[in-house]
């Protein structure tokens, strides 16, 4: 037999143990939304201006944003669109690279991905933003079919910023997608 004072004391540390298991599941699921990607480039990246290829970073950004889409959907995302692909400035071979790939939309089967690559030499302690682009990937079954994902759900001012970020890009895609259509035609 428990007293009503121990009673009670144990369903305050069994409260207590549920938050913490809410805060775990909390902390895994916002970690799923973001992926970063972190080595050197290298001389095999060079263009003939002696700076990393643009192609180089192109295929860097589909491969982090492919790792947070896949993390995010736990499924095969196949890539549907990457728009606005905007390179501030070069990076140099050797150059420190980091790559943020963060969930900032996500639709019925849809995850929109903004990717961000940051470059720096090693004399230098902060890193500078060189390219910046939204990507969107579509999770697929095994017979390449659409399935549902999570809906992401934006928190903070800067979550839901981008996430009003991600929904005007979509609506100025259709507008482009209906503009292009004659042309697809053929």
């Amino acid at each position: 037999i428990i007293s009503p004072c121990v009673h009670s004391q144990l369903y305050e540390l069994y409260k207590l143990y549920k938050l913490y298991e809410l805060y775990e599941l909390f902390k895994l699921i916002m970690a799923k939304n973001k992926t970063t990607f972190q080595f050197l480039s290298e001389p095999t990246d060079v263009n003939f201006g002696g700076k990393v290829h643009g192609g180089v970073v192109m295929k860097w950004i589909d491969q982090t944003a492919y790792t947070c889409a896949r993390n995010w959907s736990e499924s095969y995302c196949v890539t549907v669109y990457v728009g606005g692909i905007r390179f501030y400035k070069s990076i140099s071979i050797g150059d420190v690279i980091k790559i943020d790939a963060t969930v900032i939309y996500t639709g019925k089967t849809s995850i929109h991905i903004a990717v961000d690559v940051y470059a720096k030499n090693f004399s230098q302690k902060e890193y500078e933003k060189k390219t910046h682009c939204v990507i969107v990937f579509v999770a697929v079954d095994p017979e390449g079919k659409p399935i549902e994902v999570i809906k992401w759900k934006p928190v903070t001012e800067t979550e839901q910023k981008l996430e009003k970020y991600a929904l005007r890009l979509k609506e100025l895609r259709e507008s482009i997608d209906d503009e292009m259509e004659q042309f697809l035609r053929h």
